[in-house]
C-alpha cells in the first residue's frame, strides 16, 4: 500500500488545487472602490481567501492598505499570517465563545460600511459553525445544545442551516442587511450539496427561500429536545430570514468560485491519468458518514470480485 501513497497524496492535491483560493479567487474579485474594502471571511478556507484577496488588492492594484480592512474567522488550526485583515480561529462543527465574539466584531464592523465602501464577504464550508450570533432570547449555551442535537440527529447539512438560519443575527441574509449601504460582493466555495447559495455558511448575504415554520418541522421531524427558549424563538416573527426583494440585497451580488464537482473533476481526473478505472458517485451524496462510508467499502468488494 505504501507504493500506492504518492499517487493517493496527488489525487488529493489535485482536488484541493482546484478549490484553492490562490488559484481560483482573484478572477472573482471585483474593482477596487472609492472607499474602502471591508473583507468579511468565515469557514475552513476563511483566512487562506483573505490572504488571497489582499494579495490581489495590495500587491496587483496597489490599494492603499489604509483603506482595507476586515476580519476572517476560521477554524483552529486553519489560520495564516495576513496583512491588514484580522484572523480569528474559532470552533468547527462545534461553536464556541471565539467564534461568537468574532461574528459579533464581524456584525459591528459592517455596520459601519458606507456608500462608497465594498464590503467583499468570503464564505467556505464551515461558514455556519465559525459565525455564531444568537437571536434575540436566546443564550450561546442554548445554541450549542441545539447544534449537538442537531448534529446527533444525522439531518443533511441543507436541514440544519434551515433551523440555524433562523436563530441568527447574521446568517440568512441579515450580514447584507447590517451592511447594506456599502457594495456587497460574496465569493463563496461551496461544501454543501446542490451548491444552494443559500446553504453556504447559512447564507448570510442572499435571500432565503426557507420559513419559520420550515425550520419548525425540522425540529418535529428529527424529534429534537429542544430548550423553551428555541422554540420560543422560533415562533418569534422577528426571527423569520430575508427574503428575495428585501432592499438589504439592493446592491448585492454572489458568486459561486468553487464547488465539489469541480475538485472531484480534478481528482478523477488525476486517476485517469494514472491509468484506473472510474466509478464517478457524484458530487451531491449525503448522509450518514458511517452509513455513506459502508456503502462505498461495499462497491469496493464488489468492483474488486
Amino acid at each position: 500500500m505504501s507504493s500506492r501513497r504518492p499517487l493517493l497524496r496527488a489525487i488529493f492535491d489535485a482536488a484541493v488545487a482546484a478549490a484553492h483560493p490562490d488559484v481560483v479567487l482573484p478572477a472573482f474579485l471585483p474593482a477596487a472602490p472609492k472607499g474602502r474594502i471591508i473583507c468579511l471571511a468565515a469557514g475552513k478556507g476563511a483566512a487562506a481567501m483573505a490572504v488571497a484577496a489582499e494579495r490581489h488588492y495590495l500587491d496587483t492594484l496597489g490599494f492603499d492598505a489604509a483603506k482595507l480592512t476586515g476580519i476572517a474567522t476560521t477554524r483552529h488550526g486553519h489560520g495564516v499570517p495576513t496583512r491588514c485583515v484580522k484572523v480569528i480561529e474559532a470552533g468547527h462543527p462545534m461553536p464556541d465563545e471565539a467564534g461568537l465574539k468574532a461574528a459579533d466584531d464581524t456584525l459591528q464592523l459592517a455596520a459601519t460600511a458606507e456608500a462608497d465602501d465594498l464590503m467583499l464577504v468570503l464564505i467556505s464550508g464551515g461558514g455556519s459553525a465559525n459565525w455564531v450570533a444568537p437571536a434575540n432570547g436566546v443564550s450561546f449555551a442554548q445554541k450549542q445544545q441545539l447544534t449537538r442535537a442537531l448534529l446527533r440527529s444525522g439531518a443533511p447539512i441543507g436541514e440544519m442551516n434551515v433551523v440555524r438560519k433562523h436563530l441568527s443575527r447574521i446568517k440568512g441574509g441579515r450580514l447584507a442587511r447590517t451592511g447594506q449601504k456599502a457594495e456587497i460582493v460574496t465569493l463563496a466555495i461551496s461544501d454543501v450539496p446542490h451548491d444552494d447559495p443559500s446553504a453556504i455558511a447559512s447564507g448570510p448575504t442572499v435571500p432565503d427561500p426557507t420559513t419559520l415554520a420550515d425550520a419548525r418541522a425540522i425540529v418535529a421531524k428529527y424529534r429534537l429536545e429542544v430548550d423553551p427558549a428555541i422554540a420560543r424563538a422560533l415562533e418569534d416573527a422577528a426571527n423569520e430570514s430575508c427574503k428575495p426583494g428585501d432592499p438589504a440585497f439592493a446592491r448585492a451580488s454572489f458568486e459561486l468560485i468553487a464547488r465539489p464537482a469541480s475538485s472531484l473533476e480534478a481528482a478523477v481526473a488525476a486517476v485517469k491519468a494514472a491509468g484506473y478505472d472510474v466509478l464517478d458517485l457524484g458530487a451531491d451524496l449525503e448522509g450518514e458518514a458511517r452509513e455513506v462510508a459502508a456503502d462505498h467499502a461495499k462497491l469496493a468488494r464488489e468492483a474488486r470480485a
